[in-house]
């Protein structure tokens, strides 16, 4: 009994520390679709959702013509020299970027899905429909969340 609870204690660690790495060499756009992901708490979408357009409007540069020429906090009326484009850092996730992967993954995941073939009400078949009706019930939390960056506004 100690050794199976010691070999379930290896496999939850072994699991976490493999998360973690794959977290690490995700994309920006993947990180921030799993942090916002687990915000979600199951119960209230609309708080969600306006969660969402918070962190994405913090996260995403501003995308109108004066935001991208000119440095943040610039003052026109202070201003006497040359303006200096400011040099992003390249972990900046544009939103656009962000609309493209995800909408790349969700065309896998569709592809990938099969509808579960068994009505039976045996445990298996029962597990196999639970697990068929998360996945469609994540692939509609992303899909809106797709839809919330393409028409996001600040």
């Amino acid at each position: 009994m100690m050794k199976r609870m010691q070999s379930v204690d290896l496999d939850l660690l072994y699991r976490r520390v493999e998360t973690e790495i794959l977290k690490r060499e995700a994309t920006p756009a993947m990180r921030l679709l799993n942090e916002i992901l687990h915000m979600q708490d199951g119960f209230d979408d609309k708080g969600w959702l306006k969660d969402c357009k918070k962190l994405m409007i913090d996260t995403f540069p501003r995308e109108d013509t004066f935001s991208i020429l000119v440095p943040p906090g610039f003052d026109i009326d202070k201003h006497e020299t040359h303006i200096q484009p400011s040099i992003e850092a390249d972990d900046v996730l544009l939103r656009v970027n962000f609309v493209r992967e995800v909408d790349e993954l969700l065309k896998e995941v569709r592809l990938g899905q099969s509808e579960a073939q068994n009505a039976g009400l045996d445990p298996e078949s029962v597990a196999t429909r639970l697990r068929q009706q998360e996945k469609q019930r994540t692939i509609h939390q992303v899909e809106a969340l797709l839809d919330l960056a393409v028409n996001l506004t600040w």
